[in-house]
């Protein structure tokens, strides 16, 4: 394990040219980064109005092949509207992975709803459609007014997939099974802006789709999140309830529902834009590290995650599966005291406890993954 350890050290430090610190995924402001800012701060619109606002509203649909793009702050707070649009409430029940960061969990509570937690694949880290199918099959039934639990009572509002570091879930089996239970999808892309399922992007699945622009996202505003969708009213609603449900008059101050404070400043979406520029050469360069790696790992006899027939991944996080949880923790111990940031996958979300007591299936695969996947750096090298 230490000839392994070193090795893979020395490659990394090599791909990237450096000695120092090696971290797991930064930005690169390489683009008109600077001057779209400038442009920003000398025009005074900094704030959620502004040119660059548009214009990335633009950009993002036609990069996601739909219809309305709508700029938030950040991720979660794009999937808390979109669960919102989709019909969640209070009371009702989301089916969606454990495996996942914690917004996922978090935006479905925002709207009063309780997280189910479904077990994933193991090839795309992702929501298993034949565990939600069995899931279904054990607990749920259609109803005139859509889905409920059975054993609850609750209805199932939505469906809510988690492309895991970019890798698509397997999205016409997950979709044919929520069509057949009358369940609206709704898809978490934070991770994959970029990422293609038979030709056509994540995001533009579900009855709506969110992207983050985190500072450790493929792409950063900073921060940052969009809304995607096809349905040009519910676009048009999001934008309403992202401006704190205000209607658009002159002077007066009229509000028609409970809203939210929560679209993307100017002074982001211009950092943004640059950013949007760069997108498929970043993917390019990280596909290329991809390649790197898995030669590398091959080698080695490590698992390295790669994409799946029929997909187009965007590598945002790249990550390897070690044998045992006990090999993947000393991976994770010695590669860090080296300079070399890794880190492990998420602690499943029924591990936290404010989702400790959420109802959940067996969820062999999700800790069976839990136990062995590290994350390995990936950011864009520059050249």
């Amino acid at each position: 394990m230490t000839d392994f350890i070193d090795d893979t050290v020395g490659f990394i430090r090599e791909y990237y040219g450096t000695n120092d610190v090696v971290p797991l995924h930064v930005p690169r402001f390489v683009g008109n980064e600077k001057e779209y800012v400038t442009n920003t701060i000398e025009s005074t619109f900094v704030s959620s109005i502004g040119a660059y606002v548009d214009q990335f509203e633009e950009t993002i649909a036609d990069i996601s092949q739909t219809k309305c793009g709508v700029a938030v702050v950040n991720g979660t707070a794009a999937l808390q509207v979109a669960l919102r649009l989709a019909g969640v409430r209070q009371g009702d029940e989301v089916l969606t992975q454990a495996l996942t960061f914690v917004a996922t969990a978090n935006a479905i509570q925002y709207n009063g709803a309780d997280p189910v937690f479904i077990d994933v694949d193991r090839d795309t880290m992702g929501l298993s459609p034949r565990a939600l199918e069995r899931f279904l099959e054990e607990y749920g039934e259609v109803r005139e007014s859509g889905c409920y639990n059975k054993k609850t009572g609750n209805r199932i509002a939505a469906c809510v997939p988690m492309h895991t570091f970019g890798f698509p879930v397997h999205l016409d089996e997950l979709l044919t099974v929520c069509t057949e239970w009358n369940i609206p999808v709704v898809e978490d892309a934070a991770e994959s802006l970029g990422s293609f399922y038979k030709g056509k992007p994540t995001g533009s699945f579900g009855e709506l789709g969110i992207f983050s622009f985190n500072g450790n996202k493929i792409v950063t505003a900073g921060g940052g999140g969009a809304i995607v969708t096809d349905k040009v009213e519910a676009g048009e609603h999001a934008k309403h309830l992202t401006t704190t449900a205000k209607k658009s008059k002159s002077y007066e101050y009229f509000h028609d529902e409970l809203g939210y404070n929560y679209r993307m400043p100017n002074l982001n979406a211009a950092l943004l834009c640059a950013q949007l520029e760069q997108l498929d050469d970043y993917i390019e360069n990280k596909r290329l590290l991809a390649e790197k790696y898995e030669a590398f790992f091959a080698e080695k006899g490590v698992a390295f995650r790669t994409e799946q027939p029929n997909t187009r991944v965007n590598y945002w996080l790249m990550c390897i599966e070690l044998e045992n949880r006990e090999r993947r923790d000393n991976f994770l111990e010695q590669t860090n005291k080296k300079g070399i940031m890794t880190r492990p996958i998420w602690q499943l979300m029924y591990r936290l406890p404010m989702y400790e007591d959420c109802l959940r299936d067996d969820q062999q695969n999700a800790e069976y993954l839990e136990d062995r996947i590290a994350n390995i750096p990936s950011s864009v090298r520059v050249k």
